[in-house]
């Protein structure tokens, strides 16, 4: 038996084909398809950004596809200039919210812009055209009980089309969201440039 190791590429395409053998195992019986109810939450970053990217994603594979805005609706962020001006056919954009509830000081106000927007998403979700809805934010609106979370989650899981993926984004997810959902994100901060004095910056907070 010789002693000769094989070489470094040998050894990584060794390693890879036996990679690939587990893999394809793994995959062989993963063919269903589902319409998905999707949570990204946590302190972290990127969870309204994670939301978009799929939104993106739709949109370059011309799947109709549709946005609500809770909380932060009245920004004029990035995403939404975008979408308005170069995909409104394949996508419907509604900024139903107000400003952060630190900003409006008004719960009822708050309430009532939080409805609007919970109406509009359901008819947005009901139209079986649209293969994403994207809920923005609406984790905050139901973390002060703007919304009725049992309402929003006997919508998600008895009305929603089989076939419909929903997005819904913000911090602290309720748990009976998260009991419902098929996949849920908990985005982590390590760490934040506002903890050193940078404020929200366009391109990146929006």
């Amino acid at each position: 038996m010789s002693d000769e190791k094989p070489s470094t590429n040998d050894y990584h395409a060794q390693k890879m084909a036996k990679k690939k053998k587990v893999r394809d195992k793994l995959m062989a019986d993963k063919d269903g398809e589902k319409g998905l109810i999707i949570v990204h939450t946590g302190k972290g970053k990127g969870k309204s950004s994670s939301g978009f990217g799929m939104i993106l994603r739709c949109i370059a594979h011309e799947m109709p596809c549709a946005v609500v805005q809770f909380i932060k609706g009245a920004w004029q962020t990035g995403e939404r200039t975008l979408i308005e001006n170069n995909f409104s056919d394949l996508c419907q954009f509604y900024a139903m919210g107000e400003g952060f509830t630190w900003e409006t000081q008004d719960r009822a106000r708050d309430v009532a812009a939080a409805n609007a927007g919970w109406e509009k998403a359901k008819e947005l979700i009901r139209d079986p055209a649209n293969k994403m809805v994207l809920l923005d934010e609406i984790n905050i609106a139901l973390r002060y009980d703007y919304l009725d979370i049992a309402e929003v989650v006997a919508f998600l899981r008895d009305e929603k089309p089989e076939m419909t993926h929903v997005v819904l984004t913000g911090r602290n997810a309720k748990d009976e969201l998260i009991d419902i959902a098929d996949l849920v994100t908990d985005m982590t901060m390590v760490k934040h440039p506002f903890r050193d004095g940078i404020k929200a910056q366009k391109g990146v907070e929006f």
